[in-house]
């Protein structure tokens, strides 16, 4: 895709809204749309799969696991693509497609409960659907935003802070209306609401993209278009190649010990390779920098693998151990997945604040002061839920316990999401920043994948009533441990990043640390959105 030097936004005349290229409210809409699918699924994945299909509990949290982490594997090859072949538009349009009829697939192909064969295997097919259709439009979509504004324009941190209201919206609403569609009403109502919800946002892409003007095009449509074997252009053989695939993700989603060694693998690889470019290739602030750059990723898995436990194990917890009943009402325990979201709404903006505040009196926590904190705080989330299960015995555990988790874990999340995405772009370089993004999407999908072992040691069907919480309370000691550690190594890996030696103020606009905590908030090739030094 084109930088930010060959792409300087839409035309100056261009109509606006509240002062915005109107194509953004469009983008909006459509990721709204995409995350009111996307989570709204999620929150009762694991519902469907023990109450519907009858799973025990560990194999649905190794489904569920494998899912998550493939999630957030392709959008590393969808935004390749899009940044060598397909321009973003066509990439977004194209995984919207894949994630709808995913949806759709689930809710038109619902079997009798019980009944797996035929009907399982088409649910894994929709999964992977979605799987790859994540990937074309994820990596994707917050690009097309970058690339609305030039660089040095100064609407563009307002610009990530509406689109990133969409994404926190979407993820608010698609668990509280799938959920409640999909627990109290039926499941294909509530995956049906979904591909619905997909269905809307893609026309709203399709009939605004004139909005776009030039933005998001091809680097080359004559080279796309050009034939290349059998009569096929480029553009025909990624879709097909993208058909095909579905076909290894539908495997890989019911093969969790697969998926561990592709990551394992994969990793192994990657790193490997940062590692000979920054020591051969770099000079030392420059290695330095990488080195730290590193060091966040490496604390990314445990972080994801505790608070990815939300769709797991708290979601069957709460469904089994929480007292749902409010004003006469038991609320779907798939409806408490939407108050992360809800706090993020309410807190984004306090934490931004917070941190201008601090920066201007020179008292800012520095990067990795602010991860070792929301390590510490992922950890005190799941010791408020341990105290508060212990204090109602053997009764049920008070909904309020749940939700102050859940506030413990957006507080961690905001000091860990949104600062990791910036970080990326502002410690490498620039023949490196796509590579550094990749590497943070892989090891959020280890999370993810990390996540699927700690839910399944959780016990499942057959463990005592209390596994869930000594797994809980080891967990969370552990994640306090380590980031505990990681304050106090914090002054050091700060001095590696060399950040008096940064000769330009940071564009944080591209991944802005207020925006949303979420890991695949921003778009993969920020190389022409942010300058690093």
């Amino acid at each position: 895709m084109a930088t930010a030097e060959s792409a300087p936004g839409v035309p100056a005349d261009a109509k606006t809204l509240f002062g915005h290229p109107r194509a953004l409210f469009m983008l909006f809409f459509a990721e709204m749309w995409e995350r009111f699918s996307y989570y709204g699924m999620r929150a009762i994945l694991v519902f469907y799969l023990t109450k519907h299909f009858l799973f025990a509990k560990d194999p649905s949290y190794a489904v569920y696991g494998a899912y998550t982490s493939l999630v957030y594997v392709t959008p590393v090859i969808g935004g390749y693509l899009a940044d060598r072949y397909l321009g973003a538009r066509k990439a977004v349009l194209a995984g919207g497609i894949l994630i709808a009829a995913g949806h759709l697939m689930i809710a038109l192909f619902e079997g009798p409960v019980g009944e797996q064969g035929l009907y399982l295997n088409g649910f894994y097919l929709a999964l992977a659907t979605i799987v790859i259709g994540t990937g074309f439009l994820k990596a994707n979509i917050s690009v097309l935003v970058g690339q609305l504004y030039a660089r040095n324009d100064i609407r563009r941190d307002p610009a990530f802070s509406i689109f990133y209201m969409g994404i926190n919206t979407g993820a608010w609403i698609g668990p509280i209306i799938i959920g409640i569609l999909g627990e109290t009403v039926g499941w294909s109502w509530g995956f049906g609401a979904a591909g619905i919800g997909m269905v809307l946002g893609q026309i709203v892409f399709v009939v605004f993209q004139r909005e776009l003007h030039g933005v998001g095009q091809p680097v080359s449509p004559e080279r796309l278009r050009a034939p290349v074997v059998a009569g096929l252009s480029r553009e025909w053989i990624i879709y097909i190649a993208a058909f095909l695939s579905i076909g290894v993700a539908w495997w890989l989603i019911r093969s969790e010990g697969a998926v561990g060694l592709l990551l394992g693998g994969f990793s192994a690889l990657t790193v490997g390779l940062i590692v000979y470019l920054a020591v051969w290739t770099l000079p030392r602030v420059e290695r330095d920098r990488i080195f730290a750059a590193m060091f966040l990723v490496a604390l990314s898995p445990l972080f994801w693998a505790l608070f990815e436990q939300a769709g797991s194990s708290l979601n069957v917890f709460t469904d089994e151990r929480v007292d749902r009943v409010m004003l006469g009402w038991t609320v779907p325990a798939s409806v408490f997945q939407s108050v992360n979201s809800a706090f993020i709404i309410t807190l984004a903006p306090l934490f931004a604040g917070l941190w201008t505040w601090l920066a201007k009196r020179r008292l800012e926590p520095s990067v990795p002061l602010k991860f070792g904190i929301g390590l510490m705080l992922v950890g005190v989330g799941f010791i408020v839920l341990v105290a508060g299960a212990a204090a109602s015995g053997s009764g049920l555990t008070p909904a309020l316990f749940i939700i102050l988790l859940y506030l413990f874990h957006s507080m961690a999340e905001l000091c860990f999401s949104p600062i990791g995405l910036s970080s990326m772009t502002r410690l490498s370089v620039a023949s490196m920043t796509g590579l550094m993004m990749g590497t943070w999407f892989l090891a959020t999908a280890a999370g993810n994948f990390i996540a699927s072992v700690i839910a399944q040691a959780t016990g499942g069907d057959n463990a005592g009533p209390d596994q869930v919480l000594h797994v809980y309370t080891s967990i969370s000691w552990f994640s306090i441990g380590v980031g505990v550690l990681v304050v106090l190594v914090s002054p050091l890996v700060k001095r590696l990043m060399h950040l008096d030696l940064l000769d330009a103020p940071v564009d944080h606009a591209m991944l802005g640390e207020a925006g949303l905590a979420e890991p695949a908030a921003a778009g993969l090739d920020t190389r022409g959105e942010t300058r690093t030094h």
